[in-house]
């Protein structure tokens, strides 16, 4: 994909967000990445931030910085904490960051070579 403009950026951030597997994490920067966008991890987080009422729901809960820490857990309501979320889906937090990165951090690259070939 080339550099997205508006509203076509926010779009392919929560189709990408989307696909991230339950008890699975993945960075702003891989989406950003992925989405032919590199160096825009923040607006990923922008973007993100801005989803919380979209249908269907985007689970930007699944989506941490490069180090696993839950940078974006500020955004979250008191009544569905980021960290709560992950818990209960089998995502391990300590201190808002996730324990065992590696284990469960998920590659969009792998859902994109998907979408590439579903389209073919």
């Amino acid at each position: 994909m080339s550099k997205l403009a508006g509203d076509e950026f926010k779009q392919a951030v929560y189709d990408l967000t989307r696909l991230i597997p339950c008890g699975r994490v993945t960075s702003y920067g891989a989406i950003a990445r992925c989405i032919g966008s590199a160096g825009s991890a923040r607006r990923v987080g922008w973007a993100l931030n801005q989803c919380f009422h979209e249908t269907p729901p985007v689970p930007a809960h699944r989506v941490v910085n490069r180090n696993g820490l839950l940078t974006g857990a500020v955004h979250f309501s008191s009544e569905a904490p980021m960290a709560d979320q992950l818990e209960a889906e089998g995502v391990h937090v300590v201190e808002n960051q996730i324990v065992n990165l590696e284990r469960v951090f998920w590659e969009p690259w792998t859902a994109a070579e998907l979408m590439d070939n579903a389209e073919l």
